[in-house]
């Protein structure tokens, strides 16, 4: 077992106020919206406040036993955003603001479990094609008859009794641990040229084969499935990490050549994908149909303006289809306008900041790689769909993450934060620490050579 670290650390005493600021932040929200619809303070509120402060003092005490050198940032951050979703589920979907609580007390304790399996970030390159394996597995789930279940045209969701969920949520993860793994191991190979063609010296392309095979055959299952937003974020993490990896911008303008090539053939062979486009492109010629969702959520942007409508008293918003899951983003602009979606986008900001920062210092090139995989998973998902709603790209079904609702982004976007968190500590942690916590004989070389 990890041995307890007495008293407080200076970040895990930093986190604590930080926390304590959230919780006063997310109750001062709650408050006013039951104001504001039903001009008096909501009944349960001693319940909720015991909920939410016992769920986020659950994960600082977990950090201060675990992680007590990680990033003192980032868990504020996520409690912030989870508070401020469950607020809005809460104001226009009661029933579903129970389900919310329920999935993030479940989320909270992936996140403690995350923390005690993973002890050592390195452990998980020793596994990869199992991980992979098992992510394959996942992504094959919802095809299997009677099992997977299709909903809104993507066939994402598998079922066991009344309890359904999204494989890909952890599949997601389990591809970027094994392209961290795979990138690490072979960088020199992909960056430095070592194949003679004629007179010059080119990449050799053979290490490229498995890693574009098990990227691809992710990418066929996910078109499979007709979900083309994680297809999307697939390949933004594929591109990413083989760019960082090696720092050529050769790959960076295939990986550009490559999605617009693939964005046309999708527009013409998906009509998932022919639908999304025609809507963004003209969403009014639709409104009464497909077209309604975007058109009524940017009439809830608009109402809000820059201060909003005030919580509690927004009117288009309960009109909007998916108001706590696609569009929970626009509900946020009419009752908290301008100021609050900026604030929302700012937290996104910090937290893949944050996650940079973790790659950083990260003691070594796959847990670097790993770190930088994550926030790019999290800021791109956060980004695809905050630029849906405000008609920068195609509207896509994915969720903004922590915010909106559903219990598989919630429960594996806190498996990912404790992946990064684990990382930090390592980070952070002295080379003499470090060294205590070698326990197998191989593991002094990799010490040595951090």
């Amino acid at each position: 077992m990890p041995a307890f670290h007495p008293g407080p650390k200076p970040r895990r005493r930093t986190e604590l106020g930080l926390l304590v600021f959230a919780n006063l932040i997310i109750v001062a929200l709650y408050v006013l919206a039951s104001e504001g619809e039903h001009s008096h303070i909501p009944p349960h509120l001693g319940p909720f406040l015991g909920v939410l402060v016992g769920l986020s003092l659950v994960a600082h005490l977990a950090n201060r036993w675990l992680v007590p050198d990680a990033h003192p940032v980032v868990l504020p951050i996520v409690v912030l955003l989870n508070g401020i979703g469950y607020v809005v589920i809460a104001r226009w979907n009661p029933p579903y603001a129970k389900l919310q609580a329920g999935w993030t007390a479940i989320g909270i304790a992936a996140y403690i479990l995350t923390l005690l399996v993973v002890r050592r970030s390195r452990d998980l390159d020793r596994y990869r094609y199992l991980l992979l394996l098992l992510a394959g597995v996942l992504m094959l789930a919802p095809l299997i008859p009677h099992f997977g279940e299709n909903i809104n045209g993507a066939r994402l969701w598998v079922h066991a009794g009344r309890l359904s969920f999204q494989p890909v949520e952890i599949a997601k993860l389990l591809l970027c641990i094994f392209f961290a793994s795979y990138f690490a191991e072979n960088k020199e190979m992909l960056s430095i040229p070592t194949a003679r063609l004629g007179n010059r010296l080119i990449i050799d392309p053979r290490p490229l084969i498995p890693i574009l095979v098990a990227w691809g055959f992710a990418m066929l299952v996910i078109g499979v499935e007709n979900d083309i937003a994680f297809a999307l974020l697939i390949f933004m993490l594929f591109i990413g990490l083989l760019w960082i990896t090696t720092g050529r911008v050769g790959y960076l303008v295939l990986g550009l050549v490559l999605f617009a090539a693939g964005a046309v053939v999708a527009a013409h062979v998906f009509a998932q994908v022919h639908d999304r486009v025609t809507i963004w492109l003209d969403p009014w010629a639709t409104q009464n149909g497909s077209g309604g969702q975007l058109a009524l959520g940017w009439y809830a942007l608009g109402g809000g303006g820059v201060g909003g409508t005030g919580l509690g008293l927004g009117k288009v918003s309960g009109i909007v289809p998916h108001i706590t899951s696609d569009m929970i983003f626009a509900a946020i602009g009419e009752e908290m306008g301008f100021l609050g979606t900026s604030s929302v986008a700012i937290a996104f900001l910090l937290l893949v900041g944050a996650g940079l920062r973790i790659a950083q210092t990260a003691r070594s090139d796959f847990s670097r790689l790993v770190a930088t995989g994550l926030t790019i998973i999290l800021g791109f998902q956060a980004f695809f769909i905050m630029a849906g709603v405000l008609r920068l790209l195609p509207l896509t079904g994915i969720t903004l993450p922590f915010m909106a609702y559903g219990g598989s982004s919630l429960v594996a976007n806190y498996v990912l934060v404790a992946l990064l968190m684990r990382i930090s500590q390592e980070g952070a942690a002295s080379p003499v620490e470090v060294a205590a916590a070698v326990n197998q004989p191989g593991d002094r070389a990799y010490v040595i050579a951090q």
